[in-house]
């Protein structure tokens, strides 16, 4: 059983450490310190679900659908377009981590941006319902590789809000904002193109 753990830890972390559209959510998240919690508990709580869903066989039912997978795939990829145009925008008029400079979004609006960077992402299902489900098929344990893969993501996302907070110092500035949403746009654009391709 604890092997299956392991496994399902490791396998887990490997995927969801790679930079991609959620993280880079979390991340300016926790440097703007905005409803850090609830977006980590939100990652976390959706992953769980999604990797759970793959655990179960929810897997084989979408790949035989690939009108459904089509559909995804566009969808996620005008949504990466449309954030990667405002981190863009953002880039050519920075903003600083002062406070007082611009007023904290909403807690709705944050929660429906973090539901949107998960859902909205094929990337998110690929990784969790098909590559992690199918290799929780292969575990005596299924259900054990599950709960590592879900405890990696909640100790991911934990790290990536919080840990955030202490590159707070360096980008006090607004050209350091200026680089982070200038990379976080090419990112973006570079997902949504490659979903497309792919």
């Amino acid at each position: 059983m604890l092997t299956s753990a392991v496994a399902g830890f490791s396998v887990s972390i490997a995927l969801i450490v790679a930079i991609g559209a959620q993280n880079a959510f979390v991340l300016r998240q926790g440097l703007r310190r905005e409803h850090v919690v609830p977006v980590v508990l939100t990652c976390a709580a959706s992953d769980a679900l999604l990797i759970m869903a793959g655990v179960a066989g929810v897997g084989t039912l979408v790949t035989g659908r690939p009108g459904l997978l089509t559909a995804i795939k566009w969808g996620g990829a005008a949504f990466l377009l449309c954030y990667a145009g405002f981190a863009a925008r953002r880039a050519l008029r920075p903003g600083t981590l002062v406070p007082t400079e611009r007023p904290p979004a909403t807690l709705g609006a944050t929660l429906l941006a973090c539901a949107a960077f998960t859902y909205l992402n094929p990337h998110v299902y690929l990784d969790t319902v098909l590559l992690l489900g199918g290799v929780a098929q292969q575990h005596p344990y299924r259900w054990v590789f599950g709960a590592g893969a879900v405890a990696a993501s909640a100790v991911w996302f934990t790290a990536l809000g919080v840990g955030a907070r202490r590159l707070a110092p360096l980008l006090a500035r607004a050209a350091a904002w200026r680089v982070l949403d200038a990379a976080i746009a090419v990112l973006m654009a570079g997902l949504a193109v490659a979903l497309v391709a792919g």
